[in-house]
């Protein structure tokens, strides 16, 4: 079905694969260099095309457009505000899909959202009003283009089925392009994606996707490289089926996406009412890829991604035939994920020998599409959900899409059958809709099931899990009452319906400036909206407590900063950073604040150890080194330890969280992703890395970490820094902390405190 490469390969006239120059040279008669073959993806022109550095290994790129929902905006926006902002210099898209219940903390969620049409007003922006279309339905609808780059404040900002490279990444890096700076990064690698054969009736886009995430997720075979979609099967895939897999492939934790595109994609852009948008790409006649993922799309079967990952897959009929086995298993891995927070089983979900579930939910940019619910239509035509505890929703991801299946019956067809249709909305995929009852089992067409994201809370002694599934299998699910069913079991007849976009919809909706700010346009706040607080500069010597340990695998930013009602306090700096690891560990913020007490010390120019007094012995030990260190030129603040942190969301609030609480660095064996190491970075947090086994730290939690003379170690731009733990028993032990690659504007940033003090100058 899937199988990994382990080594680069050649692509010749986009199909045949090739391992060796040699082979190259025997087929075609020229030479093959992979450093010049790699020019030759679609990728590197691309990327090519949007780099201002004229250094191809050092990437300065400008994109074309930006994107943000209402849980990201307010807070670039506002960070931009106290940068320098006057106008938005490119088309930026504030979208409302998020906050768009407006049933938790009072006024606030609406007055984010009247907070961005002012701000689309003043600034010259585009205002998609709540319920109108999840940020990337609009995206491709209306902004994706050939050869084009769009930057987006959503992990899933991902075009790249319409040939649009597109990134995710935290607020701050689109607060660099609204102030014309540009996004930094080294050449990424690019893997290809090669699709051969075609699906079977019944397998729909999400089992191809959890195919590759389970083939590369763990193994981090496409960490932070550019996947690139070639090969025949590829043809064979319709625009919607191919938008599908795409929208996943942030879940092997890619950098970003780019396919070739064909006849097909150029009629989504006619249908759109845009075909100048669109453009045709391949890669060149010889393209060198650093490895390649073979999918065989006709061995793909209906898959099931059990909790608590993307990356945790079977196939369902695996499932079906080895049920307790796999539970069990799935409760075993829980341990881990849940710290044995609350009693976790699924056995109870056995019923008559077969899995039942309580919810199934199709949703948002990875389920809402117009053929998933249409074949979900087909399948569940003239049939029920029955009466009991399973309940079935589905949401589809814009209005005119939704317009559309009220047209061609679809919607008609899943009412009859039970099914509740609601408007555009992605409170499901984060836990701010359909949040199931305490130990239930939910299985969605969306893009994440990560402990907690479905809305329980285990600091409340509430659990229920989540399984990701193609909309087709769950669909039939629902029409066999709960029970897992592939979509392949059933006999249906797919009508295949076309699908009709109405521009009006939008256009008679969609506030759109055409890029014209207006500045006498007053900017709407609210009580929650507040400005974020100061930063300081980094100090010469720093001191850090370690206030958090957590040796999870991989830890999320759902862990580090929960997604769900804490979406509503957002747009409150200090308010949202009162629920900082309040799943993974609920003291946290106490230990920070406690910490904090010294820094704010220092700021009131006070001595820090007449604040915390557990400060003096750990001074005390310090100076026998270190004399000269006195609160002139010393910082104290926090940090935490995390085996890989930085999973899933872009969301930039898993760092920020963490500085207005006081905290310096973070430290780590690695990051799971480029985009929470920025944030980091952004935030003026340095990105440590230690080589250290977890198991065996040289310090703890509660630990003090002194290091001297980091401001020098950054401007002198060292790779490493000596520090020294001063544990409990006021012993002194010498480590060593790795800063990894840092670019110049990078170590600036950390200097200043923070992107917001690196614009102010």
């Amino acid at each position: 079905m899937v199988k990994l490469y382990d080594t680069g390969v050649y692509l010749l006239n986009g199909t045949e694969v090739v391992t060796s120059a040699e082979e190259v040279k025997a087929k075609t008669g020229k030479e093959a260099v992979p450093g010049e073959a790699a020019k030759g993806t679609m990728a590197y022109g691309i990327l090519a095309a949007h780099n201002t550095s004229g250094n191809m290994e050092r990437l300065q790129i400008k994109f074309d457009k930006l994107t943000s929902h209402d849980i990201t905006f307010v807070g670039i926006i506002q960070t931009a505000r106290a940068s320098g902002l006057e106008r938005f210099p490119i088309p930026y898209v504030l979208t409302n899909c998020h906050n768009s219940l407006c049933a938790v903390g009072g006024t606030i969620n609406e007055d984010d959202h009247m907070f961005g049409l002012s701000c689309a007003k003043k600034y010259g922006g585009v205002y998609v009003p709540p319920h109108q279309a999840v940020i990337h339905q609009y995206a491709r609808e209306m902004l994706a283009g050939g050869g084009k780059m769009i930057l987006g404040s959503d992990s899933h900002t991902r075009y790249g089925a319409l040939g649009t490279m597109a990134m995710g990444e935290g607020g701050p890096e689109l607060v660099k392009q609204l102030l014309n700076k540009t996004y930094d990064i080294r050449m990424p690698g690019v893997t290809a994606i090669y699709l051969d054969g075609e699906p079977m009736k019944g397998v729909g886009p999400q089992d191809v996707a959890l195919a590759i995430i389970g083939a590369t997720f763990g193994n981090g075979y496409v960490n932070n490289k550019v996947m690139e979609f070639v090969g025949p099967g590829v043809d064979k895939l319709s625009a919607d089926f191919r938008i599908g897999i795409d929208v996943m492939t942030t879940e092997t934790t890619c950098l970003s996406s780019i396919w070739k595109t064909d006849e097909k994609i150029r009629e989504f852009y006619e249908i759109h009412g845009r075909e100048e948008d669109y453009k045709e790409l391949n890669p060149e006649s010889v393209a060198y890829y650093d490895g390649m993922v073979y999918v065989n799309l006709s061995e793909v079967r209906p898959m099931i991604a059990m909790p608590f990952h993307p990356s945790n897959v079977y196939t369902i009929d695996e499932v079906n035939a080895n049920l307790k086995e796999v539970l069990h298993d799935v409760e075993q891995k829980a341990l881990v994920s849940l710290d044995g927070a609350v009693d976790y089983t699924l056995q109870d979900k056995i019923v008559d020998g077969r899995l039942y579930v309580e919810q199934g939910i199709i949703a948002g940019c990875a389920g809402g599409g117009f053929e998933n619910i249409c074949a979900a239509a087909d399948i569940i035509r003239g049939k029920y959900i029955g009466s009991d505890e399973f309940t079935f929703s589905v949401y589809p991801a814009s209005t005119p899409i939704y317009m559309e299946l009220v047209k061609n019956g679809a919607v008609a067809d899943l009412m009859q059958a039970g099914t509740i249709v609601k408007t555009a909305f992605c409170g499901p995929c984060f836990g701010a809709g359909d949040t199931p009852a305490n130990n239930a089992f939910s299985i969605r067409h969306s893009t994440r099931n990560f402990p907690n994201r479905e809305g329980s809370k285990l600091q409340s002694g509430q659990i229920s899990s989540v399984a990701l599934m193609d909309a087709r299998s769950i669909a039939a699910t629902a029409a066999n009452k709960g029970f897992l069913t592939p979509a392949t079991d059933l006999d249906v007849e797919y009508k295949g319906r076309k699908y009709h976009f109405d521009w009006n919809i939008y256009a008679n909706r969609v506030f759109d400036s055409k890029g014209e700010a207006d500045p006498s346009v007053e900017i709407k706040f609210g009580p929650n909206i507040k400005d974020w607080p100061a930063m300081a500069a980094l100090p010469e010597n720093l001191l850090l407590k370690v206030v958090s340990e957590i040796h999870d695998p991989v830890t999320t930013t759902d862990e580090l900063i929960p997604s769900g009602e804490t979406s509503s306090y957002r747009s409150n700096p200090l308010g949202l950073a009162e629920f900082a690891l309040s799943r993974k560990d609920p003291a946290y913020v106490g230990r920070a604040k406690e910490v904090q007490k010294a820094e704010k010390a220092i700021e009131a120019e006070a001595c820090p150890a007449e604040a915390l007094a557990e400060l003096k012995p750990v001074m005390n030990k310090i100076h026998e080194a270190y004399p000269e260190i006195d609160r002139t030129n010393l910082g104290v603040g926090s940090t935490i330890f995390a085996v890989k942190p930085g999973d899933g969301s872009a969301r930039e609030q898993a760092a920020s969280c963490q500085k207005v609480l006081g905290g310096w660095a973070n430290i780590a064996n690695e990051y799971a992703t480029k985009r929470y190491r920025s944030n980091l970075i952004n935030w003026g947090m340095l990105p440590f890395l230690t080589e250290e086994d977890h198991k065996a730290l040289s310090f703890q939690n509660g630990d003090y970490i002194f290091v001297p003379k980091i401001r020098k170690v950054i401007t002198g731009k060292e790779a490493e820094v000596r520090a020294y733990v001063v544990g409990a028993g006021e012993d002194w032990k010498e480590i060593t902390l790795k800063l990894g690659d840092l670019t110049d504007v990078e170590r600036e940033i950390i200097l200043k405190g923070c992107l917001i003090n690196y614009y102010r100058g």
